[in-house]
């Protein structure tokens, strides 16, 4: 109770200096603060809690609110490949798109970046339309995000709007069934297009499932789960928009290991070169082989009574195969007889091990 009282007098002191120099050295019977009030944090303590002291944002290291707020982000090892195929479906898109809309479209890849569902889901700015895609050889789902925009854009392309002049918007209505239709056909052209980008790295295919406008009917996994968010700009002329596609690294892990190449036919702990020597120098190799006659168990008690000129009895014939071990690995089975003035085993068959076709 002592060491209490006399910390709580420390702490009152401590707030009556800084009211005291605050006040410029005021009346004492305004300064003096109430027990328990909270001292205030100078200039440099704010800045430390902020994680800017020292050096702004020059430095490295991360400290205080910011290292909490950081810490919250998703931090996953990058997919150099991943970055090639949507490279691809930019070249791609940039045709197709011409040829669906009959105008001059320009796609372009702004960012591959990694984040969590939930916080993803959160971040759409609505109203937008979601598609939800399945990857039919992966099991596993992907989403398809088109921006007001971009569908009102494609509403005024496809239905003959003139150039030059601003997509109308009209806020707070659903969208009509003619407006969900167009989009849905612009869905599944990117979707085919995607389907083609992957085709090198692995053949798969992205089927249309639903379209969404609400993100709550959108859920493809659960909110902490990670994410892939790829954002392509489509511009046509004066008007254009944003799609954003959400793979969930559950969909990719399929095809991780090819993702994670840094060129397309790269192998992973291959070597063609020691590959063949080492395949060379086991055909050199010397293996011990074992010609097991048979094999027969009992109780330690009766093996510790044996004598000189004990005899133990085999349950084989001289027609019985031999089994042949290389180690505790069973290979062959043979026939035991003699060639010249030694005893051999002819190989019969092949043992086969599980695992093994």
């Amino acid at each position: 109770m002592a060491d209490d009282e006399a910390m709580m007098a420390e702490w009152e002191a401590m707030a009556d200096e800084d009211e005291t120099d605050g006040d410029g050295g005021g009346d004492a019977s305004e300064a003096a603060a109430p027990a328990g009030s909270a001292r205030v944090l100078d200039q440099n303590e704010i800045d430390s809690l902020l994680g800017v002291a020292g050096g702004g944002e020059d430095e490295g290291d991360e400290s205080g609110i910011q290292a909490i707020l950081n810490s919250a982000l998703v931090s996953y090892e990058r997919l150099p490949m991943l970055e090639v195929v949507f490279d691809r479906l930019v070249r791609m898109m940039s045709t197709s798109l011409r040829n669906f809309t009959s105008d001059n479209v320009e796609v372009s890849l702004d960012n591959i970046t990694s984040a969590r569902f939930g916080d993803h889901m959160n971040s759409i700015p609505l109203p937008a339309m979601l598609s939800v895609f399945k990857a039919e050889e992966w099991d596993n789902y992907g989403l398809m995000t088109v921006d007001s925009a971009l569908i009102y854009s494609i509403v005024d392309v496809l239905l003959g709007g003139r150039r030059g002049t601003a997509a109308m918007r009209i806020e707070g209505r659903p969208y009509t069934t003619i407006e969900r239709n167009l989009v849905e056909r612009m869905v599944h052209v990117v979707l085919a297009d995607l389907s083609a980008a992957f085709d090198p790295l692995s053949p798969v295919t992205f089927r249309f499932d639903r379209l969404e406008t609400n993100p709550r009917f959108a859920t493809i996994a659960r909110p902490a789960n990670a994410v892939i968010v790829v954002t392509l700009r489509v511009d046509m002329e004066d008007r254009g928009g944003l799609i954003e596609l959400l793979i969930p690294y559950a969909t990719l892990e399929p095809v991780r290991e090819l993702l994670l190449q840094m060129f397309m036919g790269e192998k992973f702990g291959r070597d063609s070169i020691w590959e063949g020597h080492l395949t060379a120098e086991l055909w050199q190799t010397d293996v011990s082989i074992d010609a097991v006659l048979d094999q027969v168990e009992m109780p330690l008690g009766q093996i510790l009574e044996w004598v000189e000129g004990s005899q133990l009895e085999l349950n084989c014939s001289p027609n019985s195969k031999v089994e042949l071990r290389c180690g505790d690995v069973s290979m062959f089975k043979g026939r035991m007889g003699r060639r010249n003035s030694h005893i051999a085993v002819q190989v019969a068959d092949k043992i086969v091990r599980e695992g093994e076709s």
